[in-house]
């Protein structure tokens, strides 16, 4: 009865994470209305369920996965993005943006859905960071007119940061006795948004891609 007890609890603590989390950017906002960029920066990966759904992916990978992915996949995918994210704002084009966004919320998805497992967590991280770099791009074109591109970027990343906590947190269910069923199914999920995301993209072309789905903004 204790271990049950105690398995019940722990991922009381994940969720409880990936609540808090949640709000954390609009309470960072609401606190630094004068900021310039960093609170667009915040906002902007909550922008688009394509990149909503990616990067709690990645979150929901590292937990599927555990020590050392845990923490090398939340780790790569910012830096890389950042990388991304320099050269969107230096105007330097990459091609298949929209197009790349789409396929990881697809190929993610499918990692957790199917428990893949690579032989070395390196790869997991590689795989990240190289989908990592299409999201930055986005955020980096899309920088507000007149606003601080370093503290955007700082935004940015930041926000993915916690989106990656909210899908370790979520992927907290693994504890559970039938927890590995419904992080499956959460992945599931997130590739059949990711399919939608691709065939929308694709639809679009290369010359007039707009962003794949789009959330309602407060």
């Amino acid at each position: 009865m204790h271990a049950l007890a105690c398995s019940l609890r722990r991922p009381s603590w994940g969720f409880a994470l990936a609540a808090w989390l949640s709000t954390a950017p609009l309470a960072l906002a609401h606190a630094g209305g004068g900021a310039g960029g960093l609170v667009s920066g915040l906002q902007h990966p909550w922008s688009g369920w394509d990149h909503i759904a990616a990067m709690v992916a990645v979150g929901l990978w590292g937990a599927q996965l555990g020590a050392p992915a845990l923490w090398m996949l939340p780790v790569a995918f910012p830096l890389i993005m950042a990388l991304g994210g320099m050269l969107g704002l230096l105007g330097l084009p990459l091609p298949g943006v929209e197009v790349g966004i789409a396929f990881s919320a697809l190929l993610l998805g499918i990692m957790v859905a199917a428990q893949v497992r690579p032989r070395h967590p390196a790869w997991a991280a590689v795989i990240v960071g190289f989908f990592g770099l299409f999201h930055g791009h986005a955020h980096g074109t899309e920088l507000p007119a007149g606003e601080n591109g370093l503290l955007y970027s700082l935004g940015f990343v930041v926000a993915t940061g916690v989106l990656h906590g909210i899908g370790i947190g979520l992927g907290e269910v693994r504890r559970w006795s039938h927890g590995s069923r419904l992080l499956r199914a959460a992945g599931a999920l997130i590739a059949l948004a990711g399919g939608t995301f691709l065939f929308g993209a694709l639809r679009s072309g290369p010359d007039d891609a707009v962003p794949a789905a789009t959330a309602p903004r407060s």
